[in-house]
């Protein structure tokens, strides 16, 4: 059952989308402005849980973050990638929730900025995505101490970076970890029509014009761009989690079915009532639930 926080506080997401998207009309700002005011508001409001220690560095070029504390495992890692169409976010926006996992899981998280499109188009984010997992392991991590996790585009950035590796016989990460992954930038799924008027953040116009400017040139379909369009046999564990009400629901209920065809270890929790992402939204007992159930299969993917 949905609980009474969380009722309300999709309501005033509701409203509160609404608002920013007439701002964002009448004001007339410019792709960049409207980046900087979504880090601005997110080092206001997001607050970071208690000692935690946050290591900025550069790996060729891309900022990353080093996010621990002093009880994290030193020899295992998440690899987390931001959500954000592709075009949006950053480690400002997500760092307390990639800090909320580690703090449950135990285990350090990487949290790289990828290049954004449409500035840089795929493959420019897929790109990135390797030369972190590259380096890490040339830093002596071996794959089966690395998990891939992301929401939304990072999602589906997690899951398309791993079907690359794959199809070029390079070690696999130990896991894949996707809330509310977007991973058919087609949109052809059912959801995208019967959730519609359910989602409180997302809507079809902005996700269709996301998913042109990241695919660029490229066709939607493209395996790496959709990867749930991919061949998933070989594919390590993947855990999925999505809300009930939003409109990518389908992606991960097509990703999940995808990939149990070819035998993959899959976890799908759908939680009832919970919109895109909803595990960013620290005060609801859904979001703590779900980071705790995160953990259970982190800790079981490293024996911990």
């Amino acid at each position: 059952m949905q609980s009474i926080r969380s009722y309300f506080l999709k309501n005033g997401i509701k409203l509160g989308v609404r608002r920013l998207n007439r701002k964002r009309k009448s004001s007339g700002a410019g792709l960049e402005e409207r980046r900087k005011l979504l880090n601005a508001t997110a080092k206001k409001w997001i607050k970071m849980p208690a000692n935690c220690k946050v290591e900025p560095f550069q790996i060729d070029g891309i900022y990353a973050e080093w996010i621990s504390n002093n009880q994290t495992v030193k020899d295992k890692v998440i690899l987390y990638l931001h959500g954000g169409a592709y075009g949006y976010c950053s480690a400002e926006t997500h760092r307390s929730l990639a800090a909320r996992i580690m703090n449950e899981t135990g285990v350090k998280v990487l949290l790289p900025e990828y290049r954004l499109a449409p500035e840089h188009p795929f493959p420019a984010a897929l790109e990135d995505t390797l030369i972190v997992y590259h380096w890490l392991l040339n830093q002596g991590f071996d794959p089966s101490t690395i998990i891939f996790a992301g929401d939304s585009a990072g999602g589906g950035l997690s899951v398309a970076a791993t079907l690359l590796l794959k199809d070029r016989n390079e070690p696999l990460p130990a896991a894949v970890i996707c809330l509310s992954p977007w991973v058919d930038l087609t949109s052809s799924g059912d959801s995208y029509s019967k959730n519609k008027y359910k989602d409180p953040y997302l809507s079809l116009g902005p996700v269709k014009k996301a998913a042109q400017s990241y695919a660029g040139s490229e066709r939607l379909d493209h395996k790496f761009i959709s990867p749930v369009f991919g061949d998933f046999s070989g594919f390590p564990p993947l855990h999925i989690q999505v809300g009930s009400v939003e409109i990518l629901l389908s992606d991960a209920e097509k990703l999940a079915h995808q990939a149990e065809l070819t035998g993959v270890n899959v976890t799908l929790t759908v939680w009832k009532g919970m919109w895109h992402v909803f595990q960013m939204s620290r005060r609801i007992p859904e979001a703590r639930k779900a980071i705790k159930e995160i953990s259970k299969f982190v800790k079981k993917t490293f024996a911990l």
